[in-house]
């Protein structure tokens, strides 16, 4: 999960500033995309188990529909839809296989050009039926548990087409991680090169319809707004202490809505960890060591707050969110910092110096994942509320995975 953030952050972006109007339609309204793919897997941790060329296989269901909504128009018309996925990681006994279901957005670069390159992004889950266990797989100390959290990034470009469908190749990154639900957790990277093809099951989109359609919406310039959510999240303190506990959580933020489309906000959050609590009642050795005095005040140690900044693509009833935040008062992490990236030899669990690293990931956190709105925003509703699922994280590293709900309010546009 370190990095994951700083990869797909910078994509989601992209879609905005290198999606470009769709002149000339080359993609059916909806088809089938077979896809085949090789690539390695990369060490996550020393002694990891050796690995052939992995190999996995997808079948994607795209839709390039024509329905004329905000988010399309300004994204320059992406493709959306779900991919199904087998991944073997080049050992099945230590590090077995992945089954992914994954929903994904797709956009072109340069989309006026005969052939234009394509950038897809993906957010799911996995079942993993391989796992560490510290006795028949010590060594696999990338994934700990069944179900996990996916993340995929590709690049394609077409290589010749046909009457009957279009071949493409691509370039991409795969991550999976259970978000800090248990540990270890290193996650499992790979890169892959891949072959596909598109086969249209519906016919090819009218140019001229987008065209002449594109005017009848009257899409709002800018709104502003004001959000809040509570959540419920779970983590894990260190391989020591590897119970999942809650981190309950409520965010408040407002800011402005554009085209319906690109919604930025600045806010305040507020977290108390159960794992940090109970640590402290229980009086574990590095708090009577360095901090006796967090057990005057249980609850306020085990306390979280900070401000941040936050953008989100609003793709009608589902949103895309990432935020950045600066932690003003997170105590425990020095406790934190020490026991989870501490590691044992001989016998002996040694804990982690207080380094610069430690002072940056103690003031920077992240935030990403996917919204489902009960209403399409694409309408403008005053009124809107959302469950969501998210990867919460300090600096880029997983803190610990949530479930919220909130309630989004929209002012009038004078």
């Amino acid at each position: 999960m370190k990095y994951t953030f700083y990869l797909l952050c910078p994509l989601l972006i992209t879609l905005k500033i290198y999606a470009q109007p769709v002149k000339k339609s080359q993609k059916p309204l909806i088809y089938i995309a077979p896809e085949i793919a090789i690539g390695k897997t990369m060490e996550a941790n020393q002694g990891f188990p050796e690995t052939s060329i992995q190999k996995a296989f997808f079948v994607s269901l795209g839709f390039n529909t024509n329905k004329e909504k905000a988010w399309k128009r300004q994204l320059g018309y992406p493709t959306t839809g779900i991919s199904l996925s087998i991944t073997d990681f080049g050992n099945t006994q230590k590090i077995g296989k992945a089954y992914t279901v994954m929903p994904f957005l797709e956009t072109s670069f340069f989309s006026q050009k005969k052939h234009p390159i394509y950038l897809q992004v993906g957010m799911g889950a996995s079942y993993m039926d391989t796992q560490y266990h510290p006795v028949d797989n010590p060594y696999n100390k990338a994934i700990t548990t069944k179900i996990n959290w996916s993340f995929r990034s590709f690049l394609y470009y077409d290589i010749f087409r046909t009457n009957h469908m279009d071949w493409r190749m691509g370039l991409g990154y795969i991550h999976h991680s259970n978000g800090h639900t248990r540990l270890p957790n290193q996650g499992l990277n790979s890169f892959v090169a891949s072959v596909s093809s598109i086969i249209p099951v519906t016919k090819q989109v009218s140019p001229s319809f987008r065209k002449v359609s594109e005017t009848k919406e009257n899409t709002p310039g800018s709104t502003t707004f004001i959000s809040g959510r509570f959540g419920l999240g779970y983590n894990v303190l260190s391989q020591t202490f590897n119970a999942q506990k809650e981190v309950y959580s409520v965010a408040f933020s407002a800011g402005k809505i554009y085209k319906n489309t690109f919604k930025f906000g600045g806010g305040f959050y507020y977290r108390f960890y159960q794992h940090y609590y109970d640590h402290i009642k229980n009086d574990e050795e590095l708090i009577e060591e360095q901090v006796p005095f967090f057990r005057e005040s249980p609850f306020r140690y085990a306390t979280n707050f900070g401000v941040f900044a936050s953008a989100e693509l609003l793709l009608g009833h589902v949103g895309l969110s990432t935020q950045i935040g600066l932690n003003i008062y997170k105590p425990f992490y020095k406790i934190d910092w020490q026991l989870s990236q501490g590691y044992y030899a001989n016998d002996t669990y040694y804990k982690e110096d207080l380094n610069w690293y430690y002072e940056i990931k103690r003031t920077v956190s992240s935030r990403m994942g996917i919204k489902y709105y009960l209403r399409n925003t694409n309408t403008s509703p005053k009124h809107n509320v959302f469950v969501s699922a998210h990867i919460n994280a300090n600096l880029g590293q997983a803190d610990f995975s949530e479930i919220s709900i909130g309630y989004v309010h929209r002012f009038a546009k004078k």
